[in-house]
Formats: structure tokens, C-alpha cells, sequence
């Protein structure tokens, strides 16, 4: 049995990455494939819990470090439980974030540099997408997509954050090509979802 094809999106939040996964999910069923759905942090039972600690605007005393280590902890698990399984059983799965996530959040926008990229190669055993599309977005704009009432924790970060954020999204879309597919997210919802299927086409091809 073929290896299944591992998806990742990415941008901050008001990028439209949830409105795009369910889009590209439609898109794979109706082409025949089976999809498994899943999203970072989360996608188990300990995921989960973990994902609430990192969310809560409770918890604002907590350092960047715990928070990486946090994400890399929730990763692990998710992707020994959910993500390497259900490739091994040839399924599509398409993940709502990733370690891509992870470097510019942390690396960037808490400027926790190299550490964050050790840790998540040690958390997933060098685990990677296939590909990978990346919705960028005006930080600004994005955040008045988000509107302010029932921000998490880390969408209350202050502008400058979020600066660094998308600048460390860029740096990664430089350093692979390959794999990083970047797309405006100003765009219309449908003309985002076409080149997303365009992109995809090869390596569908290559499952059959």
C-alpha cells in the first residue's frame, strides 16, 4: 500500500485556513480519497487538553519556552496517534497547522531562534508534510478578521508579535520551495481553493 499524503495550512488566524480545509476536504471525498481532518494544537485526547493550557488568557504568565514546549509535547502525540497511522493506511490527511506554525510563533514572534526547530525534530522524529499552503495575510487585516471579543491568548499579542510572525512565515516560504506553496489570502475564497487543487493534481496523481 501506497503512503498517504500528508497536508498542512498555514497563516495566522483570519487567513481563512479553516474555510479553505473544508474546501480541499469536500474536494479529496468527492475525488474518492479518504480523508482524516485534524488540527494543531489538538487532534487527541491529550492533544486537547494541552491545546486549552496554551489558549486560555488565563495563563498569561507563561513563558515562551513552556509554550514551545508545550506545542511540541501536544505534536508528538498527535502525530504518533493520528498522523503517521492514518498515512500508513494510505488516507489523505490535512492538518490546520504544523511545526511550520511553531517556528514563527516561537522562533520569530517569541524570538526563541534554532531551539524551536531542535525540539520539534526531536518531538517528531524529523516528521514533515508533503506539502504545505501557506495563506498570508496583512497582519493588521488578519487581526480585524478576528474581531476583538473571545480572543485566545495568543491572539491578544500585540501587533509587533504578529509582525514577526509573518516575517518568519515568509523566511520559511524562502527556505522551502518545495514544499511551501504561498498564496495570498486577499484573494477570493474560490480562486484560493483553485489553486490549492492545482498545486495538488501531481501528487494526487501520484497516489492513484
Amino acid at each position: 500500500m501506497k503512503r498517504g499524503l500528508f497536508i498542512t495550512l498555514e497563516g495566522s488566524d483570519g487567513s481563512g485556513k479553516s474555510t479553505q480545509l473544508e474546501l480541499l476536504k469536500d474536494f479529496l471525498i468527492k475525488s474518492g480519497y479518504n480523508v482524516v481532518v485534524t488540527r494543531e494544537p489538538g487532534g487527541t485526547a491529550i492533544s486537547e487538553k494541552i491545546r486549552e493550557l496554551l489558549l486560555d488568557k488565563n495563563n498569561s504568565e507563561m513563558t515562551g519556552v513552556t509554550e514551545m514546549l508545550l506545542y511540541a509535547a501536544a505534536r508528538s502525540q498527535h502525530v504518533f496517534e493520528v498522523i503517521k497511522p492514518a498515512l500508513e493506511r494510505g488516507d489523505i490527511v490535512i492538518c490546520d497547522r504544523f511545526v511550520d506554525s511553531s517556528v514563527a510563533y516561537q522562533s520569530y514572534g517569541r524570538n526563541l531562534g534554532e531551539q524551536v526547530e531542535i525540539v520539534n525534530e526531536f518531538a517528531t522524529l524529523g516528521f514533515k508534510p508533503d506539502v504545505t499552503f501557506l495563506l498570508m495575510l496583512n497582519p493588521e487585516t488578519a487581526k480585524t478578521r478576528i474581531g476583538t471579543p473571545n480572543r485566545d491568548r495568543l491572539e491578544s499579542e500585540q501587533a509587533e508579535f504578529f509582525t514577526e510572525v509573518a516575517r518568519g512565515y515568509k523566511e520559511l516560504a524562502k527556505r522551502y520551495p518545495d514544499r511551501i506553496v504561498e498564496i495570498d489570502a486577499g484573494l477570493s475564497i474560490e480562486e484560493i481553493h483553485g489553486k490549492i487543487c492545482n498545486k495538488l493534481q501531481q501528487k494526487l496523481f501520484n497516489l492513484r
